[in-house]
């Protein structure tokens, strides 16, 4: 298993027009893997504007469907490992948040349907019911890869310590998080959780935002990044379209974990509630 690989973090713009953010998307992810990108993110619903209505026209069910049949063929394609993102997915009536994660050979290897809805009434103003539309996933995802164990949440998710925790325990050394974080909690809390998680698990956490429509009914925060295990953010994005390429370095965790064993040091016989 190689030590040493890149990671390509794709920031789109999202369109009303789904062939638009399809072929877009097609387009990030040949740039990613011809700078050397082994694996390849999207954002949360890269295809299809981050609207409860937006969600039941815009969704797929598998294994049809132009957005998936186009992240299976680039994966193929390009010979890499595709983490995509997420888009609306049909299944039983029921319509999910979920991401696709294709191999280089163009196999599906797994997906994730977010398992935590965002129902929030912020003071702000901010007022957003997932479940008004979408139902949720039952489990936590991890992946394996021919660069190791990867962890996938989507937003939401990695608001809830135990996802990474159980990710790294799990033996994930990277966890992914496909987002789309908004004007509100995005400068509040979109750097500080990705930063958490990492230094908190030791591994490497990479966020894929959509880029900043500023004439959206939902204005995603963008400010894609890739966090090493000491909680260092490695390189990251303003709000604008772009592609992050950046290394992965498994002896870089290696040395961290050693350095400061937090995993090995954990009291489980004290983590459990008990009478007082």
């Amino acid at each position: 298993m190689k030590k040493q690989w890149y990671i390509g973090i794709i920031q789109n713009r999202v369109t009303g027009e789904k062939t638009v953010n399809i072929d877009q998307a097609r387009k990030m992810i040949a740039g990613a893997a011809d700078k050397g990108a082994r694996v390849v993110v999207l954002p949360e619903m890269f295809n299809c504007p981050y609207e409860n209505e937006a969600f039941p026209v815009f969704s797929e069910s598998y294994p049809g469907g132009e957005t998936i049949a186009m992240l299976r063929e680039t994966a193929a394609d390009r010979k890499v490992y595709i983490i995509g993102g997420s888009i609306p997915e049909e299944e039983e009536n029921r319509i999910y948040n979920t991401c696709f994660i294709f191999g280089p050979d163009g196999n599906l290897l797994a997906r994730h349907r977010k398992a935590h809805l965002f129902d929030v009434e912020l003071k702000e103003g901010l007022v957003f019911r997932e479940s008004d539309v979408l139902s949720r996933g039952d489990g936590i995802t991890v992946v394996d890869t021919g660069f190791g164990r990867i962890g996938v949440a989507i937003c939401y998710d990695i608001r809830f310590p135990e996802v990474a925790r159980i990710m790294a325990l799990q033996g994930a050394k990277v966890m992914v998080v496909p987002a789309a974080f908004n004007m509100i909690t995005g400068p509040a809390h979109w750097e500080v959780t990705l930063r958490t998680r990492a230094l908190d698990n030791q591994l490497y956490v990479a966020g894929a935002a959509p880029a900043r429509d500023e004439q959206a009914s939902y204005v995603a925060y963008g400010h894609s990044m890739l966090v090493d295990p000491w909680g260092r953010v490695v390189e990251s994005l303003d709000e604008k379209e772009g592609i992050i390429i950046a290394e992965i370095d498994q002896d870089r965790l290696e040395q961290v974990r050693n350095e400061l064993p937090l995993l090995k040091h954990r009291r489980t016989d004290l983590y459990e509630i008990r009478e007082i």
